[in-house]
């Protein structure tokens, strides 16, 4: 039989992309990603001026994690990760992008790849939707690799698709691999309304102007998504299985004052 050029390439790259390569850190304690003092052991990626921030983007103000919204982009571990119990407690601050539509940003997982190397803005990954009525939603973000050949990234999940015609995460349901897309959170509200400052029904994270909490449990090809301690989304067969974690910024103002993993069961 012949193997497609592209198929041995992929069989080639399989194992160093699924452990994010041979220097991923395997949590076997808790480690503070953020220190709280400055972004010793962070890197930071805006899409208009790379690694450069000139406006200041990423800062550190009373102890917190702060990110002003102003452009897109990330901030980010400077090594991989892999089999981590990653713990993040965000609250918004007061700058939007202007728009009507609800506050965005997210938690990338596995990330893969050179800097924006997706559409020039992210690196390839699993997003944790963090935008508001959406947190804990899973987004499949597949960019290039630094010759331009595309990273293939995937999950699979059991879902059930509501009456808007949506998947979300559902224990026991249709399975589904999911190379792009979004797959929602198990009780995220069919026909919720994106705009500013709105709620869904039964929205897990908290109120606006108060802390959340947002776990992503990670454990060989898995991971889990808590929201203030409630499971809202699961996926297996994930592909990178591991990588660096991000933390978005996407025109919104949001602060972190807890960015750590620790050791997974």
């Amino acid at each position: 039989m012949i193997v497609p050029r592209f198929a041995v390439l992929f069989i080639l790259l399989a194992p160093a992309l699924a452990t994010g390569g041979a220097d991923a850190i395997r949590s076997d304690k808790a480690s503070r990603l953020f220190n709280g003092n400055d972004l010793t052991g962070l890197t930071t990626w805006l899409k208009d001026t790379k690694r450069e921030d000139p406006r200041k983007v990423f800062s550190v103000k009373d102890g917190l994690l702060h990110i002003s919204g102003d452009g897109f982009g990330y901030v980010a571990t400077a090594k991989p990760y892999r089999d981590y119990h990653l713990i993040v407690e965000y609250k918004w601050g007061r700058r939007t992008d202007g728009g009507k539509h609800v506050r965005n940003s997210g938690i990338l997982l596995h990330a893969t790849g050179p800097d924006g190397g997706a559409g020039g803005t992210w690196m390839s990954c699993i997003e944790c939707q963090l935008a508001q009525g959406c947190v804990g939603d899973l987004i499949v973000i597949r960019g290039k690799d630094a010759k331009g050949d595309v990273i293939p990234v995937s999950l699979t999940s059991d879902v059930a698709i509501g009456p808007d015609k949506r998947p979300r995460y559902s224990e026991g349901g249709e399975k589904r691999v999911f190379t792009k897309g979004q797959l929602w959170w198990n009780k995220h509200q069919s026909g919720f309304k994106e705009l500013l400052d709105t709620r869904g029904k039964d929205d897990v994270e908290s109120p606006l102007g108060e802390w959340t909490k947002v776990e992503c449990l990670c454990k060989d090809k898995t991971i889990e998504i808590r929201v203030n301690g409630k499971t809202v989304n699961k996926c297996f067969d994930v592909y990178p299985a591991a990588g660096k974690i991000l933390l978005q910024t996407e025109g919104f103002e949001i602060d972190f004052r807890r960015f750590e993993v620790k050791a997974i069961p």
